[in-house]
């Protein structure tokens, strides 16, 4: 089970990525299994040194009691002290946010999040984009590729 978040490769340019852990309840990764999930306007915060995701919507476990989750509350990400610094400096720069790329299960069975470091784009290199996206459609069409 994999979900992407293909909005942000349209909006962002990525320096760098990274795979961290997040801490979930009970009901959310039994929903996240189901592919229950929505990255809509997602971002990462820090708090006190600590690295947050906000606005991820995992839908409420359909089968869950009275101890059901919020859907968009804030997610904890687990990532060594080294890493929170480096990335804490880096999104501090003007123009720099992080930004959740994908979730999925490893092999473990543990719930990851990919997260990338992005710079935003201007309008003419979202143009650029969707441009690069036709031609190479278009070339796989015309070669069979």
């Amino acid at each position: 089970m994999e979900l992407s978040n293909k909005k942000a490769y349209y909006e962002y340019f990525f320096e760098s990525t990274y795979v961290a852990g997040i801490v979930l309840a009970g009901t959310e990764i039994k929903s996240l299994r189901l592919g229950k999930a929505s990255f809509n306007d997602s971002y990462c915060i820090f708090d006190r040194g600590e690295l947050y995701i906000k606005s991820l919507h995992i839908s409420e476990y359909a089968y869950g009691t009275y101890l059901n989750h919020e859907p968009l509350q804030e997610r904890k990400l687990l990532l060594t002290k080294k890493e929170l610094k480096k990335w804490e400096n880096k999104s501090k720069e003007k123009g720099y946010s992080i930004i959740p790329l994908k979730i999925f299960i490893n092999e473990k069975g543990f719930a990851k999040v990919q997260i990338g470091l992005g710079k935003g784009k201007k309008n003419y290199d979202k143009r650029e984009t969707i441009k690069q996206r036709e031609n190479d459609r278009d070339v796989k069409r015309d070669y069979g590729l």
